[in-house]
């Protein structure tokens, strides 16, 4: 017996305004959206979604676990994100592969070089 993977949660200080940015970033859609809860998804019918829940504080320290970006131009996806909002950091990465950028509320991600699996 295996499971089914239904989401990714991240804690936010304000969940749908970062589930909207985050749906902006990725092409997705806001699926459900209530004051503890806001889910982005691909499509309606489309798993896994994004889902975002309230929590007070602010983000401290380096993510554990983060999301991985594969644009057909890292150069221009970067600058289109970096437009939107986020930012570049650095995690000590050696950046040759990728591009560590934070969402606006501090959360990590990477933007990978084209081309690989």
């Amino acid at each position: 017996m295996t499971s089914v993977w239904v989401s990714l949660t991240i804690d936010a200080r304000d969940p749908a305004r970062l589930a909207r940015w985050w749906a902006e970033a990725l092409g997705y859609q806001v699926v459900t959206e209530q004051p503890d809860e806001v889910e982005i998804r691909p499509s309606a019918d489309r798993l896994p979604g994004i889902v975002f829940v309230p929590v007070n504080g602010a983000k401290e320290g380096k993510n554990r676990l983060h999301l991985d970006l594969r644009p057909a131009d890292r150069e221009a996806e970067v600058e289109r994100l970096v437009d939107m909002g986020a930012r570049h950091v650095d995690v000590g990465q050696d950046g040759s592969d990728w591009t560590v950028l934070a969402d606006p509320e501090g959360n990590e991600f990477c933007v990978l070089r084209p081309g690989g699996a």
